[in-house]
């Protein structure tokens, strides 16, 4: 099964690089696992969320900031493909 990944960013706080940047990480890292990723503009000030599938796996108003990107490789890892060795970003995080 592959999965698909959306990006919903505020484009007021001009954090569109920051979501294509990730994109990027997300298809490189899962390159098996990802049908699609996906960037939408949120009308939500100061939104930086993650879905998988329509499911929520980041937000960052909760996390309290943005995350590193291996720790939302991490998470996402966590959800389609538990098995996968993310090699130098698998160290273990506190959820």
């Amino acid at each position: 099964m592959k999965y698909h990944l959306t990006i919903e960013y505020c484009p007021k706080c001009n954090w569109m690089l920051r979501a294509a940047w990730m994109a990027q990480e997300f298809l490189s890292t899962f390159d098996g696992e990802l049908e699609m990723v996906s960037l939408k503009p949120s009308e939500n000030a100061g939104s930086f969320l993650i879905f998988i599938d329509k499911q929520i796996v980041f937000d960052r108003k909760s996390y309290g900031g943005f995350a590193e990107p291996k720790v939302l490789k991490q998470l996402i890892r966590d959800k389609i493909a538990p098995e996968k060795n993310l090699g130098h970003a698998e160290k273990k995080i506190d959820k």
